[in-house]
């Protein structure tokens, strides 16, 4: 799952490495989940918020742990007074998954994740590179067999054959990574999706062996377990701001946290989010405009379609005039 957070940018520049890598330590860390993260998927005036997401910013927590191992090597590698070290956590161009399974701690699957047998899908993972010799572990072999749950589960069929994913398919992609509005054929198919998806990785059947994260800073916040559309689309930009405070999900701005609300929104069926479907039809950026007319054209009869259609005529956005277009095609 790390791949989803690793911009371009942090992967192009490969200055924050150096030649004189000898070994890699390759880490995981729990973070099993204690629910089904499927369950909230049923429940649509609730937000479905990956499980990653759900608690304190991981990289911070690996890498502090990282700095902590790294810093107990140096004291045991006193004889080795050149040594150096680097840590990484999604912040430099290391392919963690396959150097994972290199190292032993389990195997990529289908679904292009890391898989374990003790704690099947549930891994984060970071690095240690350093200038020394060390021995080499054994990598894991694949367990996956003829199983193909993982690749059945995707809502969009992000993956055009096993362990191969098309991201620009991918929810998780869409709602983080991705910026404007998202295309039409993958927008029910989100259904309550506001960040992240888990469906692949939920759906192994290694996880009957996984464990609930011990780590007390990756257990799930009560109030982003399920938390309510309706007081999330209430959220202004410094609210977004103070209650994701800590959060992943902070880092993609109000902006596409609101486009993607308004999806859910459009998803959900209840008339009583329709204030907040109105309500941005005039927000600053056009792909939560755009979204909102698309929501609109779910909750709303043709008869109020067409009169806010008429009180929004002033849309100087292509993005958004074209969803208008596609309402007027069905109103």
């Amino acid at each position: 799952m790390d791949w989803m957070h690793e911009t371009a940018e942090r992967r192009a520049d490969p200055r924050v490495l150096w030649s004189d890598v000898r070994a890699i330590i390759m880490l995981g860390m729990n973070y099993g989940p204690d629910v089904d993260p499927r369950d909230v998927l049923a429940q649509k005036t609730k937000g479905a918020i990956s499980v990653y997401a759900r608690h304190r910013d991981y990289h911070d927590l690996v890498k502090g742990r990282l700095k902590m191992l790294a810093s107990w090597i140096a004291g045991e590698a006193k004889k080795e007074p050149a040594l150096e070290m680097k840590v990484f956590v999604d912040t430099a161009p290391v392919m963690e998954k396959p150097l994972a399974a290199a190292a032993g701690l389990g195997w990529q699957g289908k679904h292009t994740n890391l898989v374990s047998r003790e704690f099947g899908s549930w891994l984060f993972l970071g690095s240690i590179f350093l200038n020394i010799d060390l021995p080499a572990d054994e990598p894991e072999i694949d367990h996956c067999g003829t199983c193909s749950a993982c690749v059945d589960a995707c809502p969009t069929q992000a993956f055009p054959a096993p362990y191969k994913l098309d991201a620009r398919r991918c929810i998780s992609y869409l709602t983080i990574e991705h910026h404007g509005p998202i295309a039409t054929e993958f927008r029910k198919a989100m259904g309550n999706r506001i960040y992240g998806c888990d469906d692949c990785l939920a759906a192994c059947p290694w996880n009957k062996f996984a464990q609930v994260a011990r780590e007390a800073k990756l257990q799930a916040r009560d109030d982003l377990r399920a938390p309510d559309l309706d007081a999330l689309a209430r959220l202004d930009d410094a609210a977004f701001r103070a209650h994701f405070s800590g959060s992943p999900i902070k880092r993609i701005g109000l902006s596409r946290f609101r486009r993607n609300l308004m999806i859910a929104i459009g998803n959900s069926g209840d008339a009583g989010l329709r204030p907040h479907v109105i309500e941005n039809l005039s927000f600053t950026d056009p792909q939560v405009r755009a979204m909102a007319v698309w929501a609109l054209g779910q909750l709303f009869s043709r008869d109020d379609i067409a009169v806010l259609a008429h009180d929004h005529q002033d849309e100087t956005d292509d993005s958004v005039q074209a969803e208008w277009r596609a309402l007027g095609e069905i109103a």
